[in-house]
């Protein structure tokens, strides 16, 4: 693997805006991935450091949601320090655990010669299998070392009663093929691994009669729940699925990977898609003026690991090394220090996305340092039809 310069730690500090009448509460909507989720654990600690920066409300898909949860519990317990520590401690227990139950084991390319190939074969071994046989037939007690990483790291009575921040983990409803948003109120340690059950290799999470598969496929993460329950304009999307890449994938694992990652992003680029709608609406007057005050601007912007994690293979979506999570923290850490220091100041003023070239391939208008020369997107506020 190639090292990445890992961003320092930089103090907290207090901008002209800071203080409480300067605090920027933001939305983060953050992507599912397996192993991959310690970048999102590095762009969130990056952004704790950040006093005038809060969070108000969260929405994760998968590992994605496993962070939501991490996070919350330790801010509910000791403000942004304890989200910083809790999130450390949870991907460190993980670590742990996959030293043990992790069915890929990757060891350090050069430790021993061919191990690298080792690995790949092992993947490739676990593919076949997982769609050769269910988990009802290779894993009948549905054994899943999460639900215990999950239950010792988050105290979910506490979280529904005590909580502040607004959760929405998102998980696709077996049957009935549609999203279901779990809010703060209903969130468990078996919402959570509803929201992450990969159906190659759980059995479906049956939560009040109904089942449910990873909320990848329908909502990765979802984001109109934000627009109807949260008061910030801002929506910060961290990236784990790639976009775009420049090649096309070749090998049988390298073109099932790029399948999912297509599939992963289309909920998500549906809502761009309909958020970009709405803003034309507003930006060429195309409403009447009995509806344009029941309509705000969404203000969008995105941490993406596209180029962070380009170097990396399908298999290190299992890989649990704690050298190898920490390296990936350090690469979030990076791209959110980039992006803070380009678009801080845009928070709550303007969109840093292009929404049109960037999710829907079409030519929008850039300035130099990416952001749109325009609000990016807008929404009905709560309770518009």
């Amino acid at each position: 693997m190639s090292k990445t310069k890992p961003a320092p730690r930089a103090k907290p500090r207090r901008t002209a805006r800071a203080g409480k009448a300067g605090i920027r509460k933001i939305n983060l909507a953050l992507q599912g991935g397996g192993a991959h989720g310690a970048f999102t654990w590095g762009v969130i600690d990056r952004l704790l450091d950040e006093p005038d920066i809060e969070l108000e409300g969260i929405s994760g898909t998968s590992a994605g949601a496993v962070n939501a949860v991490v996070l919350a519990n330790g801010l509910m317990e000791a403000g942004r320090i304890g989200g910083q520590a809790a999130l450390e401690d949870f991907w460190r227990r993980s670590s742990r655990g996959g030293s043990v139950w992790s069915p890929v084991r990757p060891l350090p390319h050069g430790v021993i010669p061919g191990m690298e190939f080792l690995s790949a074969a092992t993947f490739a071994a676990l593919d076949t299998m997982t769609r050769t046989f269910s988990p009802y037939e290779f894993n009948p007690f549905d054994i899943n070392p999460l639900h215990d990483l999950l239950t010792e790291s988050v105290d979910f009575d506490a979280l529904r009663e005590h909580c502040h921040t607004k959760l929405f983990l998102s998980a696709t409803n077996v049957r009935s093929g549609r999203v279901r948003v779990f809010e703060t109120r209903e969130v468990s340690a078996d919402v959570v691994m509803a929201s992450a059950c990969l159906p190659f290799l759980f059995k479906a999470v049956e939560i009040d009669g109904e089942f449910y598969w990873d909320g990848g496929y329908v909502g990765n993460p979802s984001l109109f729940p934000f627009f109807y329950n949260c008061e910030s304009r801002d929506v910060m999307i961290v990236h784990i699925n790639p976009m775009e890449r420049n090649d096309v994938p070749k090998t049988a694992p390298d073109i099932l990977n790029r399948i999912n990652e297509i599939s992963f992003n289309s909920s998500l680029i549906d809502e761009m898609r309909a958020i970009n709608f709405v803003t034309r609406l507003i930006e060429q007057d195309w409403l009447k003026d009995e509806y344009k005050n029941r309509l705000r601007h969404i203000l969008v912007h995105s941490v993406r690991a596209d180029e962070a994690l380009l170097d990396l293979p399908v298999s290190s979506k299992y890989d649990v090394r704690w050298s190898f999570l920490t390296e990936l923290r350090d690469r979030g850490r990076l791209e959110a220090d980039r992006w803070l220091e380009a678009n801080r100041d845009a928070l709550g003023e303007r969109s840093t996305v292009d929404l049109e070239s960037q999710y829907l391939g079409l030519p929008g208008p850039r300035q130099k340092d990416g952001s749109q020369t325009r609000d990016a997107s807008a929404l009905a506020e709560s309770g518009s039809d």
